[in-house]
């Protein structure tokens, strides 16, 4: 059988090989599962991003959840490779459905000349008008025959497993010893049944119909030490790593599993996580551990920040080291609980009433989830502000394999300071940095400091004076800035000057880099510039957009009423540069790299 690579990279554009044994041999592949939430679709996804991550090979996913308590049509993508791999993939090479409107939703999702396997118990349907491969397996009616007794078809996710596994010439003991990770904690049966049907999938005659496996020889080296997780897990061993040990939070989708996460975790290293009755009554009790000396953690999603917001001014008043992390959200209002959009970023920066200055960040990949925790908590420390942590639906979900941190280098021990003060103790003093004192610590001149959301001295205590508010404000503000001159250029990604500049921030960065490879590879002069410091953002900039032609920001937010998205506004009103463009998209779903190349170049032309 003759297939095509998917075309998502210079590295999937070449045609797969086909060895001395009649075996195709892929060097990547996007696969697509296509069912209901009910079906343990993510399951399959997961086992199967995890076996990746153990194999050497880059791996790279994307899901899709209904919002509603009682489940509907979902989707999981995995984009495996021997080579990087950047995005899940525009197009999928393998369209599992599980039911008719899973094919009639998705085969158009199908390269040309892709392969989908569909349950011929469920699907009565097939399309003609495609070029793809159809191949019939009764899923349901196998399971139920594998598992028999009560258990019905429950079970379809790991009997198909099983023959993307015999398909794909996985490791078949890898599989197994996940399943056996997974399951058996549960009942005994549970257990059973699980393997019964992943080996009735992996014992399937698919074989005769299709034959092919990776090709790791131009892959990673083998035994390599890679951790493969999902974004949400990765912040929460981030902020364990940089010296989180106390928090608050309130739960919402999609920062739920942090918080659940934190709530197992922090007691194992004498911590403790509270789950609050409100967002408000959250972040007050993160400050209140922030107050008492640590660095707190909170953090929610963009409606439960905006309830946060009153007490987040106290933060920045009373200067204390709190790290905020908003998982964002499809909005406004409850909006798209389980869809992507970046639309909070001026929220993170300006959400506060009156002048409240703080530290942005925001992750590129899953790797980045973890160090820019880390980063968030040292951060937090030594300008002791709150730093928010903007990542995304995308990210939450999206398991990616990385290499190991050097933990050695990254883990902060947290001791309470109680150490006596001297006379000279300020904790806001004028010309220096802030000095927290936690509650306890003996005052040799006797003059114990306060800590306030009112106007106040250098040693907290509340002030009136205009004089005295003007320069607090400038402190608050200038410390801030010094971190922001501290902030070196980011690096170009391609082309160091030339047509196009495309800029991002977040988890574009992966799309937004195969989209100036492609551009590039048709002859454009491009570039990528992406952004992890939003506020503030690293000085200089300017002399970056001068070296193109066009500067075109891609993100996933709308353009508002004056045609820009909201990082597109912020660079604009800083530099006051016309040639900068925006990109948006508001559809609550990744970009694709052809949608990205293809708008950037209708920019481009336009500019």
């Amino acid at each position: 059988m003759s297939l095509s690579a998917t075309s998502d990279s210079p590295e999937t554009s070449k045609r797969p090989s086909v060895n001395s044994e009649g075996v195709t041999e892929l060097q990547n592949a996007v696969i697509r599962f296509a069912g209901n939430s009910q079906d343990g679709i993510q399951t399959i996804g997961g086992f199967l991003a995890r076996l990746a991550g153990r194999s050497a090979r880059e791996v790279m996913t994307y899901m899709t959840i209904p919002s509603t308590i009682s489940g509907g049509p979902s989707i999981f993508q995995v984009h495996l490779g021997s080579g990087e791999v950047l995005s899940a993939g525009d197009d999928s090479d393998f369209l599992f459905a599980f039911y008719q409107h899973s094919y009639d939703d998705h085969i158009g999702s199908l390269r040309p000349g892709g392969i989908c396997l569909y349950d011929s118990d469920q699907v009565e349907t097939i399309r003609t008008d495609t070029d793809a491969i159809h191949v019939a397996v009764p899923i349901t009616s196998a399971t139920v025959e594998s598992i028999g007794g009560s258990a019905r078809d429950r079970g379809k996710n790991l009997f198909v497993l099983g023959m993307v596994a015999a398909l794909f010439k996985l490791n078949k003991e890898k599989i197994a010893s996940l399943i056996e990770r997974q399951f058996g904690r549960k009942n005994e049966d549970v257990l059973r049944n699980a393997m019964l049907a992943f080996d009735a999938g992996f014992a399937y005659p698919i074989g005769n119909v299709l034959s092919l496996e990776f090709d790791l020889k131009k892959g990673k080296v083998q035994g390599e030490d890679k951790v493969t997780t999902d974004g949400n897990t990765a912040l929460t061993l981030g902020l364990l790593a940089g010296g989180v040990r106390y928090g608050a939070a309130y739960p919402i989708t999609p920062w739920s599993t942090i918080m659940e996460q934190l709530r197992v975790e922090l007691p194992k290293y004498g911590g403790l996580f509270v789950q609050a009755e409100d967002e408000l009554a959250a972040v007050s009790m993160a400050l209140g551990f922030a107050y008492a000396g640590h660095t707190a953690v909170t953090g929610s999603s963009g409606p439960g920040l905006s309830l946060k917001m009153e007490a987040l001014s106290y933060a920045t008043m009373a200067e204390l080291p709190l790290v905020v992390i908003n998982v964002q959200r499809g909005g406004p209002s409850t909006g798209l609980p389980t869809s992507v959009e970046q639309s909070d970023l001026m929220q993170a920066i300006y959400g506060s009433h009156g002048d409240c200055p703080r530290i942005v960040l925001a992750p590129k990949n899953v790797a980045d989830c973890f160090y820019i925790a880390v980063e968030a908590c040292q951060l937090a420390r030594k300008y002791s502000c709150p730093v928010f942590i903007l990542t995304d639906m995308a990210l939450a979900s999206r398991i990616e394999a990385f290499a190991q941190p050097d933990l050695a280098t990254l883990v902060h021990e947290p001791a309470l300071d109680q150490a006596t003060r001297g006379e000279e103790f300020k904790p806001y003093p004028l010309d220096g940095e802030t000095r927290h004192a936690p509650p306890g610590t003996v005052m040799q001149g006797g003059k114990y400091p306060v800590v306030t959301g009112l106007e106040h001295d250098e040693w907290g205590h509340p002030s009136a004076s205009p004089v005295l508010h003007a320069k607090m404000t400038a402190r608050r503000r200038d410390k801030i800035k010094a971190f922001g001159a501290t902030l070196p250029l980011p690096e170009i990604f391609g082309d160091d000057a030339g047509e196009i500049l495309v800029v991002g921030w977040g988890s574009t960065w992966g799309p937004i880099r195969e989209a100036v490879d492609r551009m590039r590879a048709a002859g454009r002069k491009a570039g990528a510039m992406h952004l992890r410091h939003i506020n503030p953002m690293p000085n200089r900039l300017d002399t970056i957009f001068a070296r193109y032609q066009s500067v075109v920001v891609v993100e996933m937010n709308d353009e508002g009423i004056y045609g820009y998205g909201q990082l597109a506004t912020l660079l604009r009103s800083r530099y006051c540069d016309p040639k900068i463009r925006s990109v948006c998209k508001t559809d609550g779903l990744n970009y694709k790299v052809r949608d990205i190349v293809s708008r950037v170049e209708a920019a481009a032309a336009e500019a």
